[in-house]
């Protein structure tokens, strides 16, 4: 996620943009641009440095901007296109966990913090080739398929780099 001044910024440079070739566009939104923003905002949260990972009042969603956003929402796992019928039902739970934690849908311990168990056939735990097993995870059949363009058009999954984040 990005700092919601970026989006605001984005949006001012647009309209000076596109008011030299329409001055109405210069009231418009991104100039009369469509922009598209991608991610799941339970679980991409902005980093702020020194401050709380509840402090999230920089986030796009509380931009003046937001009211203008229409919120579309993914309805189909895209994971489980690319998979066996082996790994869909891990994948599965994967995707049902991220969405409790996405939801704070957890159990509350006595100090009202939640409590989560990770289940250990999602943990990498002392394995020669961490990298590899994280990619067959994502990837299955990846040696095999790797030099197939075709076998990674519907199983793309895009990431920030570390310098990004």
């Amino acid at each position: 996620m990005m700092n919601k001044l970026c989006f605001e910024a984005f949006d001012r440079t647009l309209r000076d943009i596109m008011k030299s070739v329409d001055h109405a566009k210069q009231q418009k939104l991104f100039g009369g641009k469509v922009v598209i923003l991608g991610g799941d905002f339970r679980q991409i949260l902005l980093l702020v440095k020194k401050r709380s990972i509840y402090d999230v009042r920089s986030t796009i969603n509380y931009s003046k901007l937001w009211k203008y956003c229409k919120v579309l929402k993914l309805i189909k796992n895209m994971r489980l296109n690319t998979t066996t019928k082996q790994n869909a039902t891990n994948i599965k739970e994967f995707a049902y966990l991220i969405l409790k934690i996405g939801d704070r849908d957890m159990d509350l311990n006595k100090n009202g913090k939640d409590n989560l168990e990770i289940p250990k056939d999602f943990l990498i735990e002392n394995i020669e080739l961490p990298l590899l097993l994280l990619v067959q995870f994502v990837y299955p059949e990846f040696e095999l398929n790797m030099m197939s363009l075709k076998f990674f058009d519907d199983g793309a999954i895009l990431c920030p780099t570390i310098e990004s984040v």
